[in-house]
C-alpha cells in the first residue's frame, strides 16, 4: 500500500500538489494536531463548512481576552503597523465590530456597485486580453491576471491612475504575512508596506472629504447608520482588505485555474465548445440552449484548485471535533483544499467537471466572514476567462510553471503562454 505523502507546507513540492496528503489526512481522522505550527489540521468538508459558522472560534481573540489570559505572546511592538492595520479589518475582526463595520461597508459596497462596475471589468479585460494576443502571448499572470483585479479595485476606490502601480506590491508585501511562521524579514517588509499603504490612503481619504466623488472611498466616507460611521483608521484598513482579498483570490484562481485547463485538455475542448455554442444562440442562431458556460465553469476551478488553501481561526471557547476536544487557546486550520476534495461531500471529487452543478465549495469562505466581494470576483473572473477563450482558441501553455513559495494564499510565479 501507497503512503500518503506528509503534510509539508514548506516542500516545494507539497505546494505544488498537496491533494495527495490531504487525502492522507482526511483517512487519519477528523483532525490532526501539526507540531510545527502548534494547529489542529481540519481536513474534512463538513467539519470545515460547520467550524466556520461556529461562534466558539474567531480570527481573533482580542476582543474577550488579552494576549496572557489566552496563553499567546503578544506580537513585538515593532509589528505594531501592520497589527493595526490588519486588526481593524473586516477579515479580522469579531463582533460586535465585525457586525457594526460590515453593516456600514454594505452601504456602500451594495450589489448597485457591483453591477455599475460590470462594463467597466469587461472594457479592461477586453484591453488586457487584446494587448496579450498582439503580443503573441507571454506570461499569463503579469499579463492579464495580476493587473486585471488591481485595475478594477482601483477603478472602484479611486485611486489615480499613475498611483496604481503601487498597489500590488504593497498588498504582496502585507499578504506574506498571512503564510504560516513569517520570518522576521517578511514581517519588516509587511511593516514598512503597511505604513506607506496607510499614509498613501489617509492623504486620499483627505482629499475625498473636500470633494466627494462617486468612488467608493466617497462612499465609505459618506456611509453612516444613525450616528454611526467609520473611523478614518476602519476606512483604511477596509481599503487595504478589498484590495489584498480583491485580488489575491483572482489572480491566483486565473492562473491556477488555466493551468488545471492545460492540463485537462478534454475539459477545456469542452469549454470552448460550449462557449462557441453560447456565442451562436446569442447571435439568433437555434441552438438547445443559451445558458452561461462560464458560470459554472468559473465554480468548479474555484472548487478543484481553491486560491486559498488554509483558513485559521482561534478557539474562543473548548469545542469538540470527531471526538477531539479542542481547548480555548488553540489555533485550528480549515483546509479548504482538502475539504473541496473530500468524496463524502463531491462526486468524483479529483475529476474536474466544468459543468458540475452539485458545487457548494466554500473557496469565499461561509459564516459572518463570508467574503463581501465574492459577486465582484466571480464578475472579474468570467470577464478574464471568456475574453481569453473568444480571443485566444489556441491558448496553449509552453513551459512547466513554477510555484511561489507561499502555501496559504497558493500560485504561481508565471504562466507562460502561446496564443
Amino acid at each position: 500500500m501507497t503512503t500518503a505523502p506528509a503534510f509539508d507546507p514548506w516542500q516545494s513540492s507539497f505546494i505544488a500538489d498537496p491533494y495527495p496528503a490531504y487525502a492522507g489526512l482526511r483517512a487519519q481522522g477528523p483532525v490532526t494536531y501539526f507540531e510545527p505550527t502548534g494547529q489542529w489540521l481540519v481536513p474534512h468538508y463538513d467539519d470545515v463548512r460547520a467550524l466556520l459558522r461556529d461562534r466558539r472560534l474567531g480570527r481573533t481573540y482580542l476582543h474577550r481576552f488579552t494576549h496572557e489570559e489566552f496563553g499567546r505572546t503578544a506580537p513585538p511592538a515593532a509589528h505594531e503597523p501592520f497589527h493595526t492595520l490588519n486588526g481593524n479589518g473586516l477579515l479580522d475582526l469579531e463582533a460586535p465590530d465585525h457586525t457594526r463595520i460590515r453593516r456600514l461597508i454594505s452601504l456602500a459596497f451594495t450589489p448597485r456597485t457591483v453591477d455599475r462596475l460590470a462594463p467597466t471589468v469587461a472594457r479592461l479585460a477586453e484591453d488586457l486580453v487584446a494587448r496579450f494576443v498582439a503580443d503573441g502571448g507571454g506570461d499569463l499572470v503579469a499579463a492579464v491576471a495580476e493587473p486585471l483585479p488591481v485595475a478594477v479595485i482601483a477603478e472602484m476606490l479611486g485611486i489615480p491612475e499613475a498611483d496604481r502601480p503601487l498597489l500590488r506590491p504593497w498588498s504582496s508585501a502585507i499578504c506574506g504575512m498571512f503564510e504560516l511562521n513569517p520570518t522576521e524579514e517578511t514581517a519588516r517588509r509587511a511593516v514598512e508596506a503597511s505604513v506607506e499603504f496607510s499614509t498613501y490612503l489617509r492623504g486620499l481619504i483627505a482629499r475625498r472629504r473636500g470633494d466627494l466623488g462617486d468612488d467608493l472611498i466617497s462612499a465609505l466616507i459618506a456611509a453612516h447608520d444613525a450616528e454611526d460611521r467609520l473611523t478614518e483608521q476602519e476606512m483604511v484598513s477596509t481599503c487595504v482588505l478589498l484590495l489584498n482579498a480583491g485580488h489575491e483570490a483572482t489572480v491566483n484562481t486565473t492562473a491556477n485555474g488555466w493551468l488545471t485547463l492545460f492540463r485537462h485538455p478534454a475539459e477545456l475542448a469542452r469549454l470552448r465548445a460550449d462557449m462557441a455554442a453560447a456565442t451562436a444562440f446569442a447571435a439568433g442562431e437555434s441552438l438547445p440552449s443559451a445558458a452561461d458556460p462560464l458560470a459554472p465553469a468559473v465554480e468548479e476551478l474555484l472548487r478543484f484548485d481553491t486560491p486559498l488553501q488554509m483558513f485559521e481561526r482561534w478557539v474562543l471557547d473548548d469545542i469538540e471535533v470527531g471526538g477531539t476536544v479542542i481547548p480555548r487557546g488553540s489555533e485550528v486550520a480549515l483546509l479548504f483544499g482538502s475539504a473541496h476534495r473530500d468524496p463524502a461531500r463531491f462526486d468524483r471529487p479529483d475529476v474536474l467537471d466544468l459543468g458540475r452543478t452539485d458545487n457548494p465549495h466554500l473557496a469565499f469562505g461561509a459564516g459572518i466572514h463570508y467574503c463581501l466581494g465574492a459577486p465582484l470576483a466571480r464578475l472579474e473572473l468570467a470577464a478574464s476567462f471568456g475574453a481569453l477563450l473568444r480571443r485566444a482558441p489556441g491558448l496553449r501553455l509552453v513551459a512547466e510553471p513554477e510555484w511561489r513559495p507561499g502555501y496559504v494564499i497558493r500560485g504561481l510565479r508565471e504562466l507562460l503562454v502561446e496564443v
